[in-house]
């Protein structure tokens, strides 16, 4: 892992892989918790680790660069959601021909993964689900769709992801859900955060 300044009050912490940052996510989280680092926000993305409104950088850079995530520090008894999904998306044969099966199979794999929030962008409340395996990885479309309606439960590369609004998008296709993912008014407006199991039952 590599620490990098970001601006005046931010910092950048540069990971190996995605457990990697998921150990420090956890690690960093449980650190502001007991007082012992001051951020406004810490933000996982794919390799990367942003802490933002750190008021001394360079002290707080000293400090992480001496500390080891704990072992436990993903916790095992996260918060899961059931995300009720049905499978009738227009890629299906598509992602079945890309791992050499039929579509009933793709359905039993996307039902019986224990998906996790790695981290969340491209749009609010829009997350990125790990768990699928290395060799499964999608291509995404060579032409994206202008529109993706709401609620679509898709794959590129290594992740899945639903969309929580409609929007354009190039990822493939393979079912639908009604949960609703971001809400302004509700406390934390997005379902999905960081950490947070995913079932696509």
């Amino acid at each position: 892992m590599r620490i990098r300044p970001v601006g005046a009050h931010a910092l950048l912490l540069d990971c190996d892989d995605p457990d990697q940052v998921q150990a420090w996510r956890a690690e960093l989280w449980r650190r502001r918790a007991a007082g012992e680092l001051s951020a406004v926000e810490i933000v996982p993305a794919a390799a990367t680790v942003l802490l933002d409104g750190v008021p001394d950088p360079q002290a707080a850079a000293a400090r992480i660069a001496g500390w080891t995530p704990r072992a436990d520090a993903v916790p095992a008894a996260a918060a899961e959601v059931e995300v009720p999904t049905v499978y009738d998306g227009a890629d299906l044969p598509t992602v079945a021909g890309h791992w050499g099966v039929d579509v009933p199979a793709v359905v039993d794999r996307l039902r019986r993964t224990d998906f996790r929030v790695a981290f969340c962008g491209f749009a609010p409340g829009f997350a990125y689900l790990t768990g699928l395996p290395a060799e499964l990885a999608v291509p995404r479309l060579a032409t994206p769709r202008t529109r993706v309606p709401a609620g679509s439960i898709a794959l590129a590369g290594p992740y899945a992801g639903i969309y929580p609004t409609a929007s354009p998008g190039g990822w493939l296709l393979v079912g639908r859900t009604d949960l609703v993912l971001f809400d302004v008014h509700a406390d934390p407006p997005a379902r999905l955060t960081p950490g947070t199991r995913v079932r696509l039952a």
